[in-house]
């Protein structure tokens, strides 16, 4: 074997550490966004935000007055975060001047799908957009536990000391529904337990002693707590109604006959409640009144309410796509301190203020790419789903990653991305990206129509069936089939268990 020394030149991909940062905000949500932002703007001195307020313009005005020392070199600084944003312009973009001023996308025909983000939407405007929402106080309330709210009422109510250690027993085994789910001989030993540890001289309690108790907490508010299963729970909002409430004596008739009404055998509970087919729908109808789970009512239901990153509106009779200004980092690299760095200083304070000053830029560029790419896509998917802005859910068009890759010419995993976490607001309402994408299922016709149509055509034959005669999952097949769609019915059973619609022999009413 002969050894030799020679040269090649080769090309390979690495990922740079402002490759990777690129990557990482890609995937992150707009909250996680806002977090990193900070994050960033604590450990950096020379990336700082622009306020938006109209002291902050203010102030910025006033800024850009004052003469710094070395006023080339901010200049050149200002020119360099400008090479970052593309300079090239189309020849046609004139046109739509008045909207990339506004920030907007304009589908038609004379807007190209793969618009560049920098076309439309530059740094300088975003910063200082004025919000798309108005700021409103917070009024949300968090309401008590349902644990709280029954020791209120318990401190409120006289009770002897051995009643009052059984009520608390029975209160802590009451769960967030308002269910009792401890047993009574658990709640027996409970409390002889907690008698033995405060050394009471007071003989064994009796379990009939437990249930006198929990009569009592039953009576508390809300009603219907302390209940051991569903039927009770009913029958206590039941009795607490007033005794002049309409059919409140039918319903509690028909309660103590549930488990006729669980099996959906009309005729029978008929006959042994002695009740007509119109007291028994007033009986029914009263009881749907009721509440099933009163605890929740007191639990923090508070929501965590998406923000939309995209926004899309029909304006003149063309949809427009808007990134959410309300969201968009409004970034800058700090002139002061830029003024202050030196060519030919070689200093330590220099080489730290280059090296932050290399750092914003690279960040303020990774966010920018972020929003061309997240336009960029967003435009994309509104122009394939245009007849589900015009027509709904039944509208909806096959469609998958790789078809929005191809068109702005982006790799699946950026796209897959850009989409996830991200949210579209729509005339339709506030929707995923990932929602647009779906499956697709031949038709008679030789096309393709999407799964998630094929789901809203479902949902909506079980809207519009008689309740009494409930269309079965080979009737809902037979239907689609007439409207060209070959589906099976095994997939007609999956979508519709996705939709949370139940079969039909449990949908079929009586009444």
């Amino acid at each position: 074997m002969k050894l030799s020394v020679g040269l090649r030149v080769s090309s390979s991909l690495s990922l740079t550490p402002q490759l990777q940062q690129a990557i990482r905000l890609l995937q992150l949500s707009s909250l996680e966004l806002e977090q990193e932002i900070q994050n960033q703007l604590d450990s950096n001195p020379l990336l700082e935000a622009i306020d938006s307020s109209p002291e902050g313009q203010a102030s910025d005005s006033l800024d850009n007055n004052v003469d710094y020392q070395s006023n080339e070199q901010q200049t050149s600084d200002y020119d360099s975060l400008s090479d970052f944003q593309d300079s090239a312009v189309s020849d046609g973009a004139s046109s739509i001047a008045l909207d990339e001023q506004m920030g907007l996308t304009r589908l038609g025909e004379d807007l190209p799908v793969d618009t560049q983000w920098d076309d439309v939407f530059s740094h300088q405007s975003t910063a200082l957009a004025s919000p798309e929402f108005d700021e409103r106080e917070d009024t949300r309330t968090v309401s008590d536990s349902i644990w709280s709210e029954l020791r209120w009422q318990l401190n409120l109510t006289p009770f002897s000391p051995v009643d009052r250690i059984m009520a608390e027993c029975i209160i802590d085994g009451i769960d967030e529904r308002g269910y009792l789910e401890a047993s009574l001989e658990e709640l027996l030993e409970a409390t002889q337990n907690q008698l033995d540890a405060l050394d009471l001289d007071i003989e064994e309690v009796e379990l009939s002693e437990l249930e006198v108790v929990l009569k009592r907490i039953q009576n508390f508010d809300p009603p219907g707590v302390g209940a051991r299963d569903l039927s009770e729970c009913l029958c206590l909002q039941l009795r607490a109604l007033p005794e002049h409430t309409p059919s409140r004596r039918d319903a509690l008739n028909m309660m103590a006959h549930h488990e006729l009404l669980l099996i959906n055998d009309i005729p029978k509970l008929m006959r042994q409640t002695n009740l007509d087919q119109d007291a028994l729908r007033s009986a029914l109808a009263l009881v749907k009144s009721l509440d099933p789970y009163p605890g929740l009512k007191f639990q923090n239901n508070e929501r965590e309410h998406q923000v939309p990153d995209v926004i899309v509106r029909k304006k003149n009779d063309h949809w427009e796509v808007q990134l959410n200004t309300d969201i968009l980092p409004k970034l800058r690299v700090n002139s002061y301190y830029a003024s202050m760095i030196k060519r030919a200083d070689q200093s330590e304070e220099n080489q730290y203020l280059r090296t932050h000053m290399q750092e914003a830029r690279n960040f303020i560029k990774s966010v920018d790419e972020r929003h061309k790419t997240l336009l960029k896509v967003s435009t994309c998917i509104v122009q394939h789903q245009r007849a589900f802005l015009e027509h709904g859910p039944e509208a909806m068009k096959p469609l998958i990653l790789r078809d929005i890759a191809l068109e702005t010419e982006l790799h699946e995993s950026t796209v897959s991305r850009v989409t996830t976490q991200k949210f579209l607001l729509t005339p339709r309402g506030l929707f995923e990206l990932k929602y647009f994408f779906s499956s697709h299922v031949a038709t008679s016709t030789g096309g393709e129509c999407s799964s998630t149509a094929i789901r809203a055509m479902i949902k909506k034959m079980v809207q519009e069936e008689n309740v009494k005669k409930p269309l079965s999952d080979n009737a809902l097949t037979e239907k689609l089939h007439e409207a060209g769609i070959d589906v099976a019915r095994r997939t007609v059973a999956k979508y519709r268990e996705s939709l949370n619609i139940a079969s039909s022999s449990e949908r079929k009413r009586l009444l």
